[in-house]
């Protein structure tokens, strides 16, 4: 045991999450205690999750003694294609969607199914990213090629063809986390085309769709419709209730699309339990089936944009809840903030990798606060910005 422990070789080497590295760095700072603390940082909506799926949950306990399937309840199902139906004109079959324990699991255990019998994978991302992205690919052995956003291209992903001929899972992430950009249907029909012209699955993250500003965001379920790929071949989304709802602690989300590739994905995933309790099944039927509490809560980020066009003349985001913002050097900022303004922020750079890191200079403000305190902390923003940058 002792000659094994020796041998042992870490071949997984993960990077730390974007929060452990905003605590190192904050380490030994302490914010002003004159001042109330907002953190700011991550994507969790500060609201109460809606009575009405507390009390699905409340009273489904009693199938708690069941197992859960793996496929997911037909009524779980049924709710998650009529969101589908209703919001994006998409009819799907029972083929095309499997429920699933949230997204983050899909993220991450989806590449390392896809890619397991491909000799020398290659898996590309948008950049910067949700950092579980990162992660499949190194659980996958896959070669990585970021897709950078570029200010210069109002944070839209670059084409390079050369590039994706190689790739095998591409995912992007529109609306995006963290620059809030999106995606018309037009655009989105060109990485499906691309997606048919080289052969590689071309997944989008659409975990932010509901939380639009004035328009409609499209999915590329309808983009591929909308080029004629009626089939979705090579087209898979991902989606969740964790935003829409106000409830990342259901763990209800889904993947849609290609209907070979989702038969497969079902078989390998009656391995890994990952089936979702009964009583949470039930309360997010509940949750995907309703569109007044997502509409209510919609309106509340909305009204934050609004503070934050009038307080830090920002332009509004197109969908999300997400400032993306520079301030030069952003490390630096984000210490100072923390320690004269009692707010936390995410800097940009811990969400982004390469030479020329693109998210390098920005910070990340998750509104997802009620419109007093975002008010109160938008203005101190401000004082902030204006005495460092």
């Amino acid at each position: 045991m002792l000659q094994f422990q020796k041998n042992l070789k870490i071949i997984m080497n993960f990077e730390p999450y974007p929060f452990e590295k905003l605590n190192t760095l904050l380490e030994g700072l302490t914010p002003n205690p004159d001042l109330k603390l907002f953190a700011l940082t991550i994507g969790e909506p500060q609201f109460e999750t809606p009575d009405f799926i507390q009390n699905s949950l409340k009273e489904s306990t009693g199938l708690l003694k069941k197992y859960p399937k793996t496929a997911g309840e037909s009524y779980l199902r049924d709710a998650m294609k009529s969101f589908v139906l209703k919001r994006f004109n998409t009819s799907l079959s029972d083929e095309q969607i499997i429920p699933t324990f949230g997204t983050r699991e899909v993220l991450f255990n989806f590449p390392q199914f896809l890619l397991f019998d491909i000799e020398n994978p290659v898996m590309a991302f948008t950049n910067p990213f949700y950092q579980i992205y990162e992660g499949a690919t190194i659980a996958s052995r896959a070669k990585t090629i970021h897709i950078d956003l570029l200010k210069e291209n109002d944070f839209k992903p670059l084409i390079d063809e050369d590039e994706l001929s190689s790739c095998n899972l591409v995912i992007i992430n529109f609306p995006n986390n963290p620059t809030s950009s999106v995606l018309d249907i037009d655009e989105l029909g060109v990485w499906v085309k691309l997606a048919l012209k080289h052969n590689f699955v071309l997944l989008n993250d659409e975990c932010y769709s509901e939380l639009y500003t004035d328009q409609k965001i499209p999915s590329l379920l309808e983009a591929s419709t909308h080029v004629g790929n009626t089939d979705f071949k090579n087209i898979l989304v991902i989606n969740s209730i964790s935003k829409r709802s106000s409830a990342p602690g259901l763990r209800s989300g889904f993947i849609a699309g290609d209907k070979e590739i989702l038969k497969e994905y079902m078989k390998y995933r009656t391995y890994i339990g990952c089936a979702s309790p009964l009583p949470l099944q039930k309360a997010a039927a509940a949750a995907w089936n309703d569109e007044q509490h997502v509409a209510a809560s919609r309106a509340i980020y909305n009204e934050n944009f609004k503070l934050a066009k009038e307080i830090l003349g920002v332009e509004i985001p197109k969908a999300t809840f997400y400032l993306w913002i520079y301030v030069g050097d952003a490390l630096e900022f984000t210490k100072k903030l923390y320690e004269n303004y009692s707010i936390k922020v995410l800097p940009g750079e811990f969400l982004g990798r390469g030479e020329v890191n693109p998210a390098k200079g920005y910070i990340r403000i998750a509104l997802v606060e009620g419109v007093e305190n975002t008010k109160e902390s938008l203005i101190r923003l401000k004082k902030a910005l204006d005495e460092y940058c």
